[in-house]
């Protein structure tokens, strides 16, 4: 399943989301069009497990090793992040964003503390605001191009909770077998988990701003609409 847009629309304008999204590309277009060596650039800057940095930590959210990593990445931030800052407010959405790639990198090290190969991506804080997503707005429905070989190929409209749910069981189950059977396929499956687990606690903190948000949006239907 792949997303292509969500249902709800944003009642203020995603600053914050746009800017992380933007920060990537220009990190992205730097590494590869005007860095010397785009791996070396990895090594510099992505986070090594062995070697614990907590700038390490931060600097890795803005890195990524691809084309389509950086694309889907910000595909999702771009669905999701709006309405998780839309309820949570600018300030608080970007403080939670560097506190979901924490987690993301935490979780990581717990499994794989002496591992040499660095991590880079933002999937890790961007799991966190899936995690938020998925409490605030668990029925909101999630457009998708879905494809299951044999039975349907097309667009669906899928519950979030339901989409959501799936994409968390996927990525435990990969990162269940790939630790166990010491499976190194380029993924870093316990971030995606550590960041969406650590959104998912910070959903149920504030899901208070939830009614309040749900309290503006009516007032603005009532007055603008």
């Amino acid at each position: 399943m792949f997303p292509l847009k969500d249902e709800i629309r944003p009642y203020s304008f995603p600053i914050v989301s746009y800017l992380i999204i933007l920060v990537n590309t220009l990190v992205f277009i730097y590494q590869y069009f005007f860095y010397p060596d785009p791996n070396e650039f990895i090594l510099k800057y992505g986070f090594i497990p062995r070697e614990f940095s907590f700038m390490d930590i931060i600097t890795s959210m803005f890195i990524h090793g691809g084309f389509f990593h950086i694309f889907s990445n910000m595909l999702f931030l771009f669905i999701f992040g709006d309405n998780v800052e839309d309820v949570m407010g600018h300030l608080r959405f970007l403080f939670f964003y560097i506190i979901w790639g924490f987690c993301a990198v935490f979780l990581q090290t717990l499994f794989y503390s002496d591992s040499n190969i660095p991590m880079v991506g933002a999937s890790g804080a961007i799991s966190g605001v899936l995690g938020a997503y998925l409490v605030f707005f668990p029925f909101s429905k999630i457009i998708s191009f879905v494809f299951i070989p044999f039975i349907y190929i097309g667009i669906a409209s899928i519950p979030a909770i339901i989409y959501l749910g799936i994409w968390f069981i996927n990525q435990f189950i990969q990162g269940t077998l790939s630790t166990l059977l010491n499976i190194h396929v380029g993924v870093a499956f316990w971030a995606h988990i550590g960041g969406f687990v650590g959104g998912l606690i910070t959903g149920v903190f504030f899901y208070p701003f939830k009614r309040q948000y749900i309290r503006g949006k009516r007032r603005r239907y009532y007055f603008y609409d």
